[in-house]
């Protein structure tokens, strides 16, 4: 576009705004739809930057941590779990290490077996917490010593648990993304819908413009401009409630897990700002391609 399109776009021409009728079935399922799409993609963005968060924060707290566990008799637990400290406060990259209490073992055990579980009556080994240094330390170094001096030891470093967790998030950011796609296609579908319709009721004046000389870029000028304002507009509104809606719901905690988590931090607040723009410029392209073939089968 030239500096005086671009211009006349903005500011609009009188004349030709009166070709878009400024009310109307049209009018309303453009803003509808627009302010659906981004109340709708709030949500999408916010549950694909939270679970972008989540993968890091799992994939973090599992990599820094292992769990060893000593497998051996009751009269042997003691002097194995002794020996296996000393080991790991001597490996290099390990931070920390201590044993947990049978009331830590058992708080572990609480939702599957009870408040009321005789670890003392049952063979429950003992665990063992690691917490790796920067840089960590030699996981398969560690194993065979402790192979060789505590036989009841299996070092557990959450691999199998960790890569599962990290995918499943990963696939719900992906998800919100497509989605995002998803809501874009279908507000383009339809604008472009609604963009047909409106040339269609007003071709007798389309006919009329170009009897007295007005190009199909000037009109079809118009009909851009009044579609992707309404679809600003439209947008703008629905991202504002979808924002108050993001607000709105309980913060993150440990209790609630992933469902308190649901929201933007720090300047993933301005995420949203950006999506009344998408929903213009989807607005403007749909709205351009259906006006100029629209125009052309008119002709």
């Amino acid at each position: 576009m030239s500096k005086g399109t671009i211009r006349n776009f903005l500011l609009g021409d009188p004349q030709a705004d009166r070709v878009v009728p400024p009310s109307g079935f049209t009018a309303q399922l453009t803003l509808f739809v627009s302010g659906a799409m981004a109340f709708l993609a709030v949500f999408a963005l916010a549950l694909s930057l939270a679970s972008g968060r989540l993968a890091d924060r799992w994939a973090e707290e599992l990599a820094r941590s292992a769990t060893l566990r000593i497998n051996a008799p009751a009269d042997q637990r003691a002097a194995q779990t002794a020996a296996a400290l000393q080991i790991l406060r001597q490996t290099p990259g390990v931070a920390h290490a201590r044993a947990l209490t049978e009331e830590e073992q058992a708080a572990l055990l609480l939702p599957w077996f009870g408040a009321d579980l005789p670890l003392e009556d049952l063979p429950v080994p003992q665990l063992i917490e690691v917490i790796q240094d920067d840089p960590s330390y030699d996981a398969a170094g560690l194993r065979l010593r402790l192979s060789g001096e505590v036989p009841g030891a299996v070092l557990d470093d959450h691999t199998r648990w960790r890569q599962p967790l990290v995918k499943a998030a990963n696939s719900l950011r992906r998800l919100g993304l497509v989605s995002i796609l998803l809501i874009a296609g279908a507000t383009a579908a339809m604008i472009t819908l609604a963009a047909h319709a409106a040339l269609a009721a007003n071709r007798q004046v389309i006919e009329v413009l170009r009897l007295v000389g007005a190009r199909d870029r000037y009109i079809a000028q118009a009909f851009v401009r009044r579609f992707t304002l309404r679809a600003l507009i439209g947008a703008t509104v629905g991202m504002a409630l979808g924002v108050l809606g993001i607000f709105l719901l309980p913060e993150a905690s440990d209790e609630g897990g992933f469902l308190t988590g649901l929201g933007f931090q720090g300047a993933g607040w301005l995420w949203p700002v950006l999506i009344p723009i998408l929903g213009a410029s989807v607005s403007f392209l749909a709205t351009w391609i259906a006006a100029r073939r629209t125009l052309g089968e008119l002709s």
